[in-house]
């Protein structure tokens, strides 16, 4: 049996406890956190709704941030009048200015900006599109999206930032190597865009009986994209099946973009303000940390001693697959 940890760089401290292992770094943990938004398309957009009905327990503000002033203050109204009957607290949410200070005054930045969204496709091209095709893309939007990552985080160490710089923009994974080129901390900087591969991977599962044994007990590692692994069972692994589920996975997105849509709704709840929610509140979820080559998915949580990675004994042929998808990503960095 293999470990996760075993990625690890060897000049890293961790500390190794029962099924965990531990990267340290400084105290992030807050009862009230004040969140900061950057960017308002359909991935922020939606970002930010789950974060105003979700995060009433852990986050105390909202700050919204867009080049169009007039989407701003449309989603400053609207996501405030969102509201219970029963007048439990919601996070307020208040409009930012572009490249002030008060941007970087906050717990959590969420960078939820884009330049690289490649355009819906007619079914059969979106249908048939995948492998090569799909990597082009998120390298496309990595050269975009890598600029802006760059602008940002670096702003951000001019400012002395202190909180968790959150990329939720694709590619996630090498986003993150470009936040932490420009001068953040590794423990400040976290990639959410695994948790949308759980949910997908969930969604066949609870529709396929030789899948829905992921529902219990698989897990999801690595990338938003190629290099993903799924693993249909991390007490039994059965590598055909996971790399059945892992396919079905991986193409989830071609198939809402073959119906004429842009896939950003389960991705902007599930790898976004869930996971986002769940990170502030110390609770495990599906993100990217740094293991010292490289920005790795995986399931972890915030902790008063730094990030809490799980380390379960691992099946020596689904360790390999996360293997490679780790030493791909480091070719990227």
């Amino acid at each position: 049996m293999r470990y996760i940890s075993e990625l690890i760089d060897e000049k890293k401290a961790v500390e190794k406890r029962e099924g965990s292992v531990v990267l340290p770094g400084r105290d992030r943990i807050r009862k009230e956190n004040r969140v900061n938004l950057i960017a308002l398309g359909d991935v922020g957009g939606t970002v930010l709704m789950g974060l105003r009905l979700l995060g009433g327990d852990v986050i105390s503000s909202i700050g919204i941030c867009d080049l169009n002033e007039n989407v701003v203050k449309r989603y400053e109204m609207e996501i405030n009048q969102i509201c219970f009957p029963d007048g439990r607290s919601l996070p307020e949410v208040t409009a930012l200015e572009p490249g002030s200070e008060s941007l970087y005054d906050c717990d959590m930045l969420v960078f939820c900006a884009t330049k690289g969204v490649p355009p819906v496709a007619p079914a059969a091209s979106a249908t048939a599109a995948g492998g090569a095709g799909h990597m082009d893309v998120r390298m496309i939007q990595l050269e975009a999206n890598g600029e802006l990552v760059s602008m940002y985080a670096s702003e951000a160490v001019k400012r002395g930032f202190s909180g968790i710089f959150a990329v939720v923009s694709d590619p996630v994974d090498p986003l993150c190597a470009i936040a932490l080129k420009a001068g953040l901390e590794p423990e400040q900087i976290q990639g959410y865009g695994l948790g949308v591969m759980n949910g997908r991977a969930s969604y066949h599962a609870r529709r396929h009986e030789r899948f829905a044994r992921y529902l219990s007990e698989g897990r999801a590692f690595g990338p938003h994209g190629e290099d993903l692994v799924i693993a249909d069972s991390v007490t039994d692994y059965d590598d055909e099946i996971s790399r059945e589920l892992t396919e079905l996975t991986v193409r989830a997105n071609m198939e809402v973009r073959a119906g004429g849509f842009k896939p950003y709704i389960a991705p902007a709840l599930s790898s976004g303000a869930i996971s986002l929610v769940e990170t502030l509140g110390g609770g495990w979820n599906y993100s990217s940390v740094y293991l010292g080559g490289a920005f790795l998915g995986c399931r972890n949580r915030r902790c008063r001693d730094g990030i809490e990675m799980e380390d379960l004994p691992l099946d020596d042929r689904l360790f390999r697959r996360i293997e490679r998808a780790y030493e791909n990503l480091k070719k990227l960095v």
